[in-house]
């Protein structure tokens, strides 16, 4: 039986995680033998859901690059404290859409912020605690952008309609981290069929529970 008990799902725009994630739900619920709570960053518990609100929204000015950075990991402190921790106590595996990651590579790749600097911000808003698993859906970003502009009707948020250059740059940031961190973060092609996707996460997962 596993150890593991927190897991999150990372990817550029467009990598088809929240499709994957419901799909995998019940497989690993079954594998770890145990209740699987699927939450999301930013959002989560109320107040976060209130700052993904004013996340999303579109400003004018635009919104600093370090308070946007400083709202997703007061975010994620109260998503941490108030439901992954408490759901890990209760024995549930949490499967978190978006993490620490995700502000490593959007804030500290993208913004150009730094991403050492990002990890040393969150590194304080959650006491340095990471995932015990990382699964991270890849595919260029061009065929990201494609695939939301053609599904999200209605929904475009301010961070989709950044330049090709700043999603180039988190797709960047996060294969770095790829290479930095290969026992916890575990890549995956996202640029195929959708259960094609889904069969490879499978396939990891499965070499965690056996």
């Amino acid at each position: 039986m596993s150890e593991m008990h927190f897991l999150s799902f990372e990817g550029p725009e467009g990598a088809g995680k929240t499709t994957v994630i419901e799909a995998v739900r019940p497989y690993l619920a079954e594998l770890a033998q145990a209740d699987v709570l699927v939450t999301r960053e930013p959002g989560g518990t109320p107040v976060a859901e209130g700052i993904r609100t004013l996340l999303q929204e579109k400003t004018e000015p635009a919104m600093d690059p370090w308070t946007e950075a400083l709202l997703y990991a007061a975010s994620r402190r109260e998503h941490l404290v108030q439901t992954v921790q408490p759901a890990i106590a209760a024995g549930k595996v949490v499967l978190s859409d978006r993490y620490l990651d995700s502000s490593l590579a959007y804030q500290g790749g993208g913004r150009e912020l730094g991403v050492d600097r990002i990890a040393g911000l969150n590194a304080f808003a959650t006491q340095g605690q990471l995932p015990d698993l990382t699964i991270y859906l890849d595919l260029p970003v061009e065929v990201g952008l494609e695939r939301i502009f053609a599904n999200r009707k209605g929904k475009i948020d301010r961070l989709d309609e950044e330049e090709l250059s700043f999603h180039q740059t988190v797709r960047q940031t996060y294969l770095e981290l790829v290479e930095k961190s290969p026992e916890r973060i575990k890549l995956v092609n996202a640029n195929q069929d959708v259960q094609a996707v889904i069969e490879e996460v499978k396939q990891v997962l499965a070499t965690y529970w056996r």
